[in-house]
């Protein structure tokens, strides 16, 4: 068994394993780069595989990063199987025709503007293709032993991330290999805590909050906090936020404090499509999360849904205070950037991240107080209040990926630390060296090894 390492290494995105065999070739992730322009330009990258021949993909689940490189594949030739399971697969048939639609809007855009460096602006795919890709996706249950070829096995297992996220291991006779994916805490208020890792010979984990605590400040009162004092100066609140997970996360706590009346009864709209119909299979999923069928119910009724374009432009034109919640997470692209554009010159508002940010990105530089951001080829003034509350976060932080390791009965012979900033990556490697005396490595780019019985 080999593994190649072709994103999620020294960064955060792009997750993308290939593991070949002598028997067949499998992508372990397929994931878009976001961030930095030279991160994003290896999307447009050919792969060191040529997509006919790899026969499998195994998806830990449904975010971007992890799942948007997918219809390219496709387009470029991946006829196989791309295995998941059920709730990763509704929620990709959501996320990647929206995927598609924003890189032809984003292209269409650039045209018209001529803002482009290319002559015409391409989308990397568009959303009929991200559509095609669909028809290879097949749903699979938590805990089944897969045989995906002779003596060649895969087990999905709760991962606590997001809806359907799971960790993956794969076995192969006397070699094991287990990817994280993205973990799941273990206090979330809605995700049930991850399972407990199988013993496994290599690990690829992640290290996103790898040199990080969460801050133990309930998210409610650092909310309610900023809330009120935006309200209080006439102003508005526009969250980015991913769709999927975060979106519902924000609304339980929206009802949480609109039922304690801890906050203004301000209008709450969600302005993404893909955030609606992501939540209606959150309630659909009931026996992955931790509310009940009522609570599910009443969470989500505490939003307006927009789904057109012409109510989302009028969100621009309300007069008194309201949230808005709109992807994207890091305000990369979607509904929420033209938000964005409107509301930030106004010191009254306030920009409100609820999690982590990508370096490169929008979101990441109005966190670091950048005053000026560029958007649809104009500088935008930043002069709103500019916000984060990070331990809304669904990621595992350090101490968690520790603890969860912990159950381990046998010491893995390697674990390689990825899908982290490399300052992150390296303050995961260290404590887990500290603390197990395991030996980890942190893999660069297009790195690659053997795994087999013996290594070292």
């Amino acid at each position: 068994m080999r593994i190649q390492f072709l994103g999620a290494v020294q960064t955060v995105t792009g997750s993308k394993y290939l593991i070949q065999t002598n028997q067949m070739n499998i992508l372990v992730d397929c994931g878009l780069f976001q961030g930095y322009k030279e991160l994003r330009l290896r999307n447009w990258a050919s792969l060191p595989i040529h997509p006919k021949k790899i026969d499998y993909v195994l998806l830990t689940h449904a975010h971007i990063d992890h799942s948007g490189y997918i219809p390219l594949l496709v387009k470029n030739g991946f006829h196989g199987k791309v295995l998941c399971t059920a709730a990763t697969k509704d929620l990709c048939s959501i996320l990647l025709p929206d995927s598609g639609h924003l890189h032809e809007e984003d292209a269409r855009y650039a045209n018209r503007k001529g803002y482009s460096k290319h002559h015409p602006a391409l989308p990397l795919y568009t959303q009929k293709e991200a559509e095609d890709s669909l028809k290879y996706f097949h749903a699979i249950s938590f805990e089944d032993r897969i045989q995906i070829a002779k003596n060649l096995y895969a087990t999905f297992y709760y991962g606590g991330h997001i809806l359907g996220a799971s960790f993956i291991r794969l076995e192969q006779e006397h070699t094991s290999l287990l990817f994280s994916g993205d973990l799941g805490r273990q206090d979330d208020p809605l995700m049930f805590a991850p399972k407990e890792p199988p013993s496994s010979d290599f690990f690829v984990i992640e290290s996103t909050y790898g040199n990080r605590i969460h801050d133990t400040t309930d998210p409610l009162i650092q909310m309610k906090a900023i809330i009120n004092r935006t309200v209080k100066r006439g102003g508005s609140i526009i969250i980015p936020s991913f769709a999927v997970g975060r979106t519902q996360s924000l609304l339980y706590y929206l009802h949480e404090l609109k039922s304690k009346k801890e906050i203004p009864d301000i209008p709450v709209f969600v302005d993404s499509p893909m955030a609606t119909n992501a939540t209606k299979i959150f309630a659909r999923y009931a026996d992955q999360n931790r509310l009940k069928k009522e609570q599910n119910r009443d969470v989500c009724a505490v939003a307006h849904y927009i789904n057109s374009v012409d109510e989302s432009i009028a969100l621009d034109n309300q007069k008194f205070p309201v949230i808005i919640i709109s992807a994207s997470g890091m305000a990369t692209g979607g509904r929420v950037i033209h938000h964005i554009r409107h509301f930030a010159p106004n010191p009254n508002n306030t920009i409100l991240f609820s999690g982590f940010q990508v370096g490169g990105t929008r979101g990441d530089r109005m966190i670091r107080g950048e005053k000026e951001i560029k958007m649809f080829g104009q500088m935008i003034p930043v002069r709103a209040e500019v916000a984060q509350i990070e331990n809304l976060s669904a990621h595992a932080d350090s101490t968690e990926m520790l603890n969860w390791l912990a159950h381990l009965k046998k010491a893995p012979r390697k674990l390689f630390i990825t899908h982290g900033d490399i300052e992150a990556a390296q303050a995961l490697k260290s404590q887990i060296e500290q603390r197990f005396h395991w030996t980890c490595e942190i893999p660069s780019y297009l790195d690659s090894e053997i795994l087999s019985e013996d290594s070292k």
